[in-house]
């Protein structure tokens, strides 16, 4: 299986380190960063990529365009990881649709494209024949997307729950454990790399609410919106509150949530049991599934990092490849 690589960074370099070390039956041909790009029709060599990366800040030639690539470019699967842009979803969604109409797969991990087009994304998979799989868009390496395809076909979802952000998680986490403030939280979460510099996304509760309408959407299709999710974040949280939450033997955790028959599309700060499935610690994400036959199925695992986010893009790829079309 020929796979185009567009965004090098970490999650970009997580897929191109698992496809040089596993074997996989998957060979890069092209590659695309912020500033260059390489192609190779017989297979790009990756740990030439990668040192070529790390010394020049490049992953190849200037002067062709990703679309440019996306349209000459030998490949059966587009793989889209680079960075999200939750305002308009480009210029991600343009590589999408590139793909797409030359009947190419795709498979992302860009939250953008499916929770701004998704509709119109998917519908223009299905019109072209091929995949569009953005497992990878949703609590990292949780493999939730298959499971509401696969293993809970036939089951009514009636309701969602969970920790979608862990930069939150480990925020309220370490709040909780060590009584730190939420300044002083924050603070180690960015000296360990888990909050970024600026963490609005992440703390004001943008990225679970994102997170959120890409499941709404995947599951009952109700064209749910961004601005559809009621949400308060976590920045406005203070030690106190924690502390008054475990002398009833609860905690505080940013619970997303889905409820279609009581109307409810919100991201908010809920005080919950300490013995609650979903109070888990540090930067895993949790989601509870209800169901109709199954009942409550609760899933907890890694929600970011490189080879964790890989883990979801290979494992779509590979679903691709062994059962969506026989000929990639």
């Amino acid at each position: 299986m020929k796979i185009a690589l567009i965004g090098l960074g970490s999650v970009g370099r997580g897929v191109a380190e698992m496809v040089a070390k596993k074997d996989l039956g998957i060979t890069i041909t092209a590659v695309a960063d912020s500033t260059s790009v390489c192609m190779d029709a017989d297979g790009i060599d990756i740990h030439t990529l990668l040192a070529r990366k790390k010394k020049s800040g490049r992953c190849g030639d200037e002067g062709v365009s990703v679309t440019e690539l996306l349209k000459k470019a030998d490949y059966d699967a587009l793989v889209e990881v680079s960075p999200t842009n939750a305002l308009t979803g480009e210029p991600s969604i343009g590589y999408i649709k590139t793909a797409l109409n030359r009947k190419k797969h795709v498979v992302t991990s860009n939250k953008g494209p499916i929770c701004l087009a998704g509709k119109e994304l998917r519908a223009l998979a299905q019109k072209k024949g091929v995949a569009l799989r953005y497992e990878a868009t949703v609590a990292g390496a949780i493999p939730v997307m298959h499971l509401l395809e696969h293993g809970l076909a036939g089951n009514e979802i009636l309701a969602i729950y969970g920790i979608l952000n862990g930069t939150c998680n480990y925020i309220l986490t370490r709040m909780a454990d060590e009584g730190l403030t939420y300044d002083q939280a924050l603070l180690e979460a960015r000296e360990l790399g888990y909050a970024e510099a600026d963490p609005t996304y992440d703390v004001q509760g943008i990225d679970a609410a994102i997170k959120l309408v890409i499941l709404a959407n995947t599951i009952w299709g109700n064209g749910a919106t961004l601005d559809d999710v009621e949400r308060t974040g976590i920045d406005l949280l203070t030690a106190d509150a924690l502390r008054l939450a475990e002398e009833d033997g609860c905690t505080i955790r940013l619970i997303a949530e889905a409820i279609p028959r009581k109307h409810i599309l919100r991201v908010s700060p809920r005080i919950i049991p300490k013995n609650h499935p979903l109070v888990v610690e540090g930067t895993l994400n949790a989601l509870t599934l209800e169901t109709d036959m199954a009942k409550e199925i609760t899933l907890i695992g890694r929600g970011a990092g490189s080879v964790e986010t890989a883990s979801a893009i290979i494992g779509d790829l590979l679903y691709i490849r062994n059962h969506y079309d026989k000929r990639a």
